[in-house]
């Protein structure tokens, strides 16, 4: 018999914690059901159009070594540690599913629900002329802190976008802990190996980089917000009630399919 202390059995127990695949929500297999009848629907109407939309990890600007092989024949200088960057940008992808065109949104600015709009903003003013019989936009979303369906300062501006462009709005959200399968994620990944072992040490640099990478045979459009967000923008209960108003959320699944219809202007 092994004798083991208490150090090591707590340490025993941290590994076998973080190790333990993350539960599943009960409701998790209705929506995904939900997440492949919305999508269906989507694409099989002329009048709708499916994007999916999220944001990645910063990616720190300087003369810093990302790891990876660079496709220079020599090899860039770089840091060794990570210790001061000059810029962080925060991506923002939002990806045409059927089409398959990709839009990359960069900011100088932390993860906020208005980036987030902001990003979907410039996709659409620079894409509308290419759908002018779309009348519904369905999202595929993430459920992330700055997208949720609860979250007051993303509502109001999906309403608010709503408006302004006369589109029907549909979020769908994929389940928590499965943002893998919201399709923008398998962009991320392309772009990550594209840049691997690139030096980013400019916005101009990290932009064009990306902007030739590929996806499905095409290149993304890459545009850039010069602008700093304000974190944690909260409405009060007051202020929300007349957006509430105006949303009609799933009975099923209220958390995780919302729809907004624009007000007649």
């Amino acid at each position: 018999m092994v004798n083991i202390d208490e150090k090591t059995r707590t340490v025993i127990k941290d590994a076998a914690r973080k190790s333990t695949p993350l539960k599943k929500i009960p409701e998790v297999d209705e929506i995904f059901d939900n997440v492949h009848k919305a999508n269906m629907e989507s694409d099989n109407n002329p009048e709708s159009l499916r994007i999916s939309t999220d944001s990645k990890a910063g990616v720190k600007i300087g003369e810093l070594s990302g790891g990876g092989k660079s496709r220079n024949k020599e090899a860039e200088k770089a840091h060794d540690h990570d210790t001061k960057w000059n810029a962080k940008l925060k991506p923002v992808g939002i990806l045409d599913v059927i089409a398959g065109l990709l839009t990359i949104v960069f900011a100088n600015s932390p993860e906020t629900s208005d980036l987030t709009v902001d990003s979907m903003i410039i996709w659409w003013e620079g894409n509308r002329r290419f759908c002018p019989y779309i009348r519904e936009l369905v999202i595929n979303l993430d459920n992330g802190p700055h997208n949720s369906s609860h979250r007051t300062q993303f509502i109001k501006r999906m309403i608010e976008f709503s408006d302004k462009t006369g589109l029907r709005i549909r979020l769908v959200y994929y389940p928590p802990y499965h943002s893998k399968y919201n399709p923008v994620e398998r962009c991320r990944g392309i772009l990550e190996r594209h840049w691997n072992g690139t030096v980013l040490n400019s916005i101009e640099k990290t932009m064009n980089w990306a902007g030739t990478m590929t996806w499905k045979g095409v290149r993304p459009v890459v545009r850039f917000i010069d602008k700093v967000y304000k974190k944690g923008v909260i409405l009060t209960k007051k202020e929300m009630d007349k957006y509430n108003e105006r949303l009609n959320r799933s009975t099923e699944l209220p958390k995780y399919d919302v729809r907004i219809e624009p007000q007649s202007r």
